[in-house]
């Protein structure tokens, strides 16, 4: 028999009214049968045959009585949430972070390593198998529960062909067949996504992007990335490559201020911030400890307007192109600069072109590819928790 012909049959519809019930209870918590119900628009008999059902296959379970005003308490039923969980990872030149996921999207402890280890050449493999290890530990759950893993990198993934690009960051990862490679090692459903595209997901569902029809999120750390939001929809292009605007030639206005640039990579990326800073007197090691003391920095104001200037040449292009009504600065350079450079690249790119978009610093302050990834594991734990909820009352 097709799926087609069980449609309406008392099985088919039992199966859906299981499915409904599932997913009020991951949704709003804690339910009686009654307001099962309610919320479902099924008769309560048939609301309590459903939780019946339910708690029977080891789906959900009591978790105390709600008063319900007039007459006794009712039982409250909640989705056990500890069946299947996934791990996001955030997976950089240098580090690996990584953090287990419900489906009630509660928080677990982030865990981190740096990505170069010794004893040994680096493997996607090896960093993903430390992932799932370390953030199932550091949540007190049963790795052998984990069926999902959604990693950031710092890349483009064609989902056409399998294929992993502008990757040179990352040693010892396959370009070609990597997510089949590595649910095959694995064993668990792997998505492999662009770190600024999660950023992107982090910045709609908890950020600046909250609400908005759309924004560009503009990333700026070592490298440059460029995520356009649609109304929740990101584009990625036909190979998954859109956004890579490190790889733009510098247009003409950027010779007065950097005449050695010759894309935008040289202009605005890590390297051309961290010679910004030393200029105006910031030191530090690295870009991340420079970026750390600007805001208590004397050179503050001038390094401020001086990457304005070149962050307006490097959005130009952007601007004209998609016309955003916002834009966001990320990364590591957009959270430093915060508020102050947020304002003076709008301020200058009103100034020396014809757009005029709100800019605005990111509003995520921790992990923004990390929680991207665990934002959107969320729901694909809960697809699988509904998946099962058919396949063990059937």
């Amino acid at each position: 028999m097709g799926a087609k012909s069980l449609q309406g049959t008392p099985a088919w519809l039992g199966a859906v009214n299981d499915r409904t019930a599932y997913a009020l209870l991951l949704e709003h918590g804690v339910l009686t049968r009654n307001r099962i119900g309610e919320l479902s628009g099924l008769s309560k008999p048939t609301a309590s045959q459903i939780v019946s059902r339910l708690e029977g296959a080891g789906l959900i379970h009591v978790v105390g009585e709600v008063s319900g005003g007039r007459g006794p308490n009712a039982a409250g039923y909640a989705a056990r949430t500890d069946l299947v969980y996934g791990v996001a990872v955030d997976v950089t030149a240098t580090t690996i972070r990584a953090a287990a996921v419900d489906a009630a999207g509660d928080d677990h402890p982030v865990v981190e390593r740096p990505a170069k280890q010794p004893g040994g050449a680096r493997t996607a493999h090896g960093d993903l198998t430390w992932a799932i290890e370390a953030a199932s530990d550091a949540a007190g759950i049963d790795a052998e529960r984990v069926r999902r893993v959604m990693v950031g990198v710092q890349g483009a993934v064609d989902s056409r062909t399998d294929e992993l690009s502008f990757a040179e960051a990352l040693p010892g990862w396959p370009r070609r067949g990597i997510r089949g490679s590595l649910e095959d090692s694995l064993q668990r459903i792997v998505t492999i996504e662009n770190d600024v595209n999660l950023a992107a997901i982090a910045e709609r569902t908890r950020g600046a992007g909250a609400g908005t029809a759309g924004f560009a999120l503009l990333w700026m750390g070592n490298g440059l990335g460029v995520t356009i939001d649609l109304d929740g929809d990101l584009v990625r292009g036909a190979g998954g490559s859109a956004g890579e605007i490190g790889y733009l030639e510098v247009p003409a206005a950027a010779a007065d201020i950097d005449p050695t640039a010759v894309d935008l990579q040289d202009l605005m990326g890590g390297p051309a911030v961290g010679r910004v800073l030393r200029a105006n007197g910031i030191a530090g090691r690295t870009l991340a400890e420079r970026l750390a003391r600007l805001e208590a920095s004397p050179g503050r104001d001038d390094a401020i307007a001086q990457l304005a200037q070149r962050i307006a040449i490097g959005l130009a292009p952007l601007a004209a192109l998609v016309d955003p009504g916002l834009v966001v600065l990320g990364g590591p350079t957009g959270a430093a600069g915060g508020k102050a450079l947020a304002d003076a690249v709008r301020t200058t790119l009103r100034r020396t072109t014809r757009w005029s978009p709100d800019v605005v610093a990111t509003s995520v302050e921790e992990h923004p590819v990390l929680r991207g990834a665990r934002d959107r594991l969320v729901a694909e734990v809960r697809a699988s928790l509904l998946d099962d909820v058919s396949s063990l009352i059937a």
